[in-house]
C-alpha cells in the first residue's frame, strides 16, 4: 500500500526566545504557509508566551501577492455557509450589522485563518462575557437578544451580514456569494 502523504502544513518553530513583555526566555515564535483554493498562498506568523504569568500572544497572517485595499461583504444565510473559508488579517476590521458589532484593529490584533463558524464564535465570547458579567439589567438582556439573532443566523433562520474591510487587501472570505469592493481610503 503507498504511504499518504502528510498533507498538514509544515511548521517552524523556534523556542525559548525573550518575551517582549515578561523579558523571560519562554518565547516561541511559529511560521508556516499555508495554499488556500481560490486565494493563493498565506503566511501564518505567530508568537506566544509559555510564562503563566505573562501568557503573551501576537498571530498574524499576510498573503503572498499584494491586493488592493478592499471591503468584502457576505450574507449568511444557511449553515452550510458556516463552513466558508475567512482570511483576516491583524489590520482587518469586521462588522456585523445586524448584531451592531464591529472589531476594529489594534495594537494587540489578531490575524487568523478561520470559517464563519469561528469568526462568529469570537462575537459570540464577547456577548456571553455582557451578558454574565454586565452589573445593567439591560446590558445583559441586549447580550441576551444578540446571541439568539447570533443562534438564529448559525441555524440559517435568520440572514447576517458579515463586512471585512482591509486597507492591506490580506483579508478574504472564500465563496462565490462573496461581494468585493475597492475600500477607498479615509480622507482625514
Amino acid at each position: 500500500m503507498p504511504k499518504q502523504e502528510n498533507k498538514e502544513p509544515q511548521m517552524d518553530k523556534i523556542d525559548n526566545e525573550k518575551c517582549p513583555m515578561c523579558q523571560k526566555n519562554t518565547l516561541t515564535l511559529y511560521e508556516t504557509e499555508q495554499d488556500i483554493p481560490h486565494f493563493g498562498k498565506v503566511f501564518i506568523f505567530g508568537m506566544s508566551c509559555s510564562n503563566t504569568e505573562c501568557n503573551y500572544k501576537q498571530n498574524d497572517v499576510e498573503v503572498e501577492k499584494v491586493g488592493e485595499p478592499s471591503k468584502i461583504e457576505f450574507i449568511l444565510n444557511n449553515s452550510k455557509d458556516l463552513s466558508v473559508r475567512v482570511v483576516k488579517s491583524s489590520e482587518a476590521t469586521i462588522k456585523i450589522p445586524g448584531l451592531k458589532m464591529e472589531v476594529e484593529p489594534g495594537v494587540a490584533s489578531d490575524g487568523y485563518v478561520s470559517n464563519i463558524e469561528g469568526l462568529l464564535q469570537r462575537f459570540k465570547k464577547i456577548l456571553e462575557a455582557e451578558r454574565d458579567t454586565a452589573d445593567e439589567d439591560n446590558i445583559r438582556k441586549k447580550a441576551k437578544n444578540l446571541l439568539k439573532k447570533l443562534w438564529k443566523a448559525e441555524c440559517g433562520d435568520e440572514e447576517l451580514k458579515i463586512i471585512i474591510e482591509d486597507s492591506t487587501g490580506n483579508s478574504a472570505i472564500i465563496s462565490e456569494k462573496a461581494v468585493i469592493t475597492s475600500l477607498k481610503s479615509k480622507k482625514k
